[in-house]
């Protein structure tokens, strides 16, 4: 992977990735960047939905190569993209999602409320530019960085792991937990976004050298049924997959933990949480009533079959219970 930082470095990015004629696959909110493109596609829209993935597509033809500019949900369109064409990927990411790291790729059905995805893109480049990330709100910012803590967490004990991605998210956990309450104080405190870009790129690393686990197979599960933040939803469910793992990853969660500078895992979990404004599923709106539903969903999930302990429906339907 070419990684760079600060958005002068694109240009040379793209050489060195063999990319003249990239299409930018972002959303409205970027419109007025000026980025070496050929064409642009502004339709990006929250889980990537099967209908966006389709637009970008057909905005693709004619060109050599994907840039991904903003989230998650951008980043992962122009890699559903890059799987069905082998175009390559240089993202610019705009929040913490670690998306840019990994050939998979989240899409959402919308009329049925799955989340489903699959494999296959090519991502080349990343460029790091700190100064896009100034304007993130809260919510987003806190949501998104704790994703990328979850990634820490669980590439820690996840069937994956191995002692690269484990330095990773080390460094990843540690650059979080110390910056992001102080994002969360002052979104404009640009030495503070930097290293919470850091511990991003660290968690991301993290996240392609072992992959997913427990804690956000739940949140993929009902972020696909709901249309909710992907961020909010693993800030909520970190906590109690933790809780849950500990009977088998006591030793791996205490490095988690003594990486964040604390004693306990997920109580420090719990508290970035409640300062991002996240502590309950109820509070997104999420029916009681259909969590058992949400359960077998998990179940059937790739990170739920990588989590060090199996969960049974019955099982992830009392996590998600706990965090009601």
């Amino acid at each position: 992977m070419i990684v760079r930082w600060e958005l002068e470095e694109l240009p040379a990015v793209l050489e060195e990735a063999g990319i003249e004629q990239p299409l930018l696959v972002t959303s409205e909110r970027w419109r007025e960047l000026d980025l070496p493109v050929a064409e642009r596609f502004y339709g990006v829209r929250p889980h990537s939905p099967l209908e966006t993935v389709a637009a970008a597509r057909a905005a693709a033809t004619g060109v050599d190569g994907l840039l991904a500019l903003g989230g998650g949900s951008a980043i992962d369109t122009a890699k559903a993209v890059s799987a069905e064409t082998g175009l390559p990927v240089v993202s610019i990411p705009t929040t913490y999602s670690g998306a840019e790291w990994t050939p998979f790729f989240g899409v959402r059905d919308e009329e049925h409320g799955v989340k489903g995805g699959g494999g296959g893109a090519r991502p080349v480049g990343i460029v790091y530019e700190p100064e896009l990330t100034l304007e993130l709100p809260p919510a987003e910012t806190g949501g998104t960085a704790l994703n990328a803590l979850a990634h820490c967490a669980e590439a820690l004990y996840v069937k994956g792991r191995n002692p690269g991605a484990d330095s990773e998210a080390l460094e990843g956990a540690r650059l979080i937990s110390v910056s992001l309450p102080l994002v969360l104080a002052d979104g404009h405190y640009e030495d503070g976004r930097k290293r919470l870009l850091e511990g991003a790129m660290h968690a991301g690393a993290a996240l392609a050298g072992a992959g997913l686990g427990l804690g956000h197979a739940m949140a993929q599960a009902l972020g696909g049924r709901y249309g909710l933040p992907h961020g909010a939803l693993n800030a909520i469910c970190m906590p109690p997959a933790l809780r849950f793992n500990l009977e088998v990853a006591a030793e791996e969660i205490r490095r988690f933990a003594e990486a964040m500078g604390r004693d306990d895992a997920v109580a420090r979990a719990e508290e970035l949480a409640r300062l991002s404004g996240f502590s309950l599923l109820r509070h997104l709106g999420v029916p009681k009533d259909e969590l058992g539903e949400v359960a077998e969903a998990t179940a059937r999930r790739g990170g739920a079959k990588a989590n060090p302990r199996p969960a049974t429906p019955a099982e992830i339907e009392q996590l998600l219970l706990s965090v009601w």
